[in-house]
């Protein structure tokens, strides 16, 4: 197991260091060539577990630590370590000697004998202290929640009913949700074949399944052969939410990784184009349609800029723009450290040149769903708003959710989906041209 702390304390180093939970963990991966299947498993989770609740973890480690750490490989194997210690089931004589062994391990340590004593030192003072330094810390909300504070601001502010839920659905493991392909099963008889295979699920919206037990995708029935792909269920309302016509001219503006641009395919034969900025990302699109079987005309190009379109209107547009992702921290347990609250204006200003760049490729009569992955009012029906007092030729259209189904289970504020056992947290408004 000191082999998955190391790993995980790579990962969750580089994280605090401004790197990309996506990226650390493959490289403290491959640093590891010789782990075992099962040791880069449980790598993995010790590294979304520790940043999960870094902001507890860390006011433990404060207390614990008499001076600040000059070597950042050890205070992030202490992070993995206390993590274990508070979340795991791992016997803790064994997580302790474990990190012992672990960073004895290290590489040019200032000191292997000092290092030893003291990570010793710390975590066994952690255990016979446990509950007195867990008292100190019930007047913090960043150890309570592990949220950054601003965090936790914002959200009083614009929640006020709900913020604490959503703090809390946000350090949950998050649901493994499919999207059945209904022109290929029947969603009853795709439960039948889960049942089959003894994988247990629920039906929670059309084409909804939720699995009780997150599985390989290559152990998901019908996965390779396209009848269903993984989709969050509040990412799946996206698609019924355009209104689509057959043969419609549909854009995908932002369409990476592709989940979006398949559901409107499966649910429509229309005239499909998915547009984004990253060609490697748009080869990632390709190869999820080559699975679909679908097609959909894939261009190169920046939303927020018409160098590349050709003039011809769009009837539907789907404007999935680059936010905070904010909602979907559960899935994303980086996002929390490494978003700043100077990040919002940023991206804000990114959507409000987007939408009037996208406005002008929308027939009259036509419609363009603006979509997010984020919770905060700025980038949401603050932008919308925004946009609606300098276009007179748009309405927002109000619809009802959820969608279809009588055990859909969505949380739902004016088009703000919020944090669920059953989704992510999205933004959904569907503007009109007059």
């Amino acid at each position: 197991m000191y082999i998955s702390q190391q790993i995980a304390a790579n990962a969750v180093n580089q994280v605090l260091s401004g790197r990309n939970l996506t990226l650390a963990l493959p490289a403290a991966l491959a640093a590891f060539p010789d782990a075992t299947p099962q040791q880069r498993g449980a790598a993995q989770d010790l590294s979304y577990g520790t940043l999960r609740f870094y902001g507890e973890i860390e006011a433990y480690l404060t207390q614990l630590l008499e001076k600040q750490l000059t070597d950042d490989r050890i205070h992030a194997l202490l992070l993995v370590a206390v993590f274990q210690l508070l979340h795991d089931k791992a016997d803790a004589f064994t997580v302790v000697n474990q990190a012992v062994h672990a960073v004895s391990e290290l590489k040019r340590p200032a000191a292997k004998s000092w290092a030893k004593g003291l990570v010793n030192a710390i975590l066994r003072n952690f255990l016979r202290q446990k509950e007195q330094l867990a008292g100190a810390l019930k007047t913090s909300e960043v150890a309570t929640y592990s949220y950054p504070q601003w965090w936790i601001n914002k959200l009083k502010i614009q929640y006020p009913q709900h913020w604490q839920g959503i703090l809390e659905t946000g350090n949950q493991h998050p649901p493994m949700t499919l999207r059945v392909n209904t022109k290929k099963i029947s969603i009853n008889d795709y439960i039948q074949l889960l049942t089959r295979q003894d994988i247990e699920s629920s039906v929670i919206g059309p084409q909804a399944v939720t699995l009780s037990r997150p599985q390989s995708v290559e152990k998901i029935p019908g996965f390779t052969d396209g009848i269903v792909s993984v989709q969050d269920y509040g990412a799946q309302l996206a698609a019924h939410l355009l209104d689509l016509e057959v043969n419609s001219r549909v854009l995908d503006a932002c369409c990476a990784p592709g989940g979006k641009t398949g559901h409107i395919l499966e649910l429509a034969n229309v005239n499909m184009t998915s547009l984004d900025s990253d060609e490697a990302r748009l080869q990632r699109v390709q190869s999820n349609l080559d699975r679909l079987q679908l097609r959909s005309n894939l261009i190169v190009g920046d939303a927020g800029s018409a160098s590349w379109w050709d003039g011809v209107v769009f009837d539907r547009i789907l404007a999935d723009v680059p936010c905070t992702a904010s909602g979907i921290v559960r899935r994303h347990v980086d996002i929390k450290w490494l978003r700043r609250e100077a990040d919002i204006p940023s991206f804000a200003a990114q959507q409000a040149k987007i939408l009037p760049s996208l406005w002008q490729m929308l027939a009259k009569g036509g419609k363009l769903l603006y979509v997010t992955c984020s919770i905060f009012n700025e980038e949401n029906q603050g932008q919308v708003d925004k946009f609606l007092l300098n276009n007179a030729d748009a309405k927002q259209i109000p619809f009802e959710l959820p969608i279809g189904h009588p055990q859909s289970s969505i949380t739902n504020i004016n088009g703000q989906l919020i944090p669920s056992t059953a989704h992510d947290g999205f933004f959904y408004a569907l503007l009109q041209k007059n």
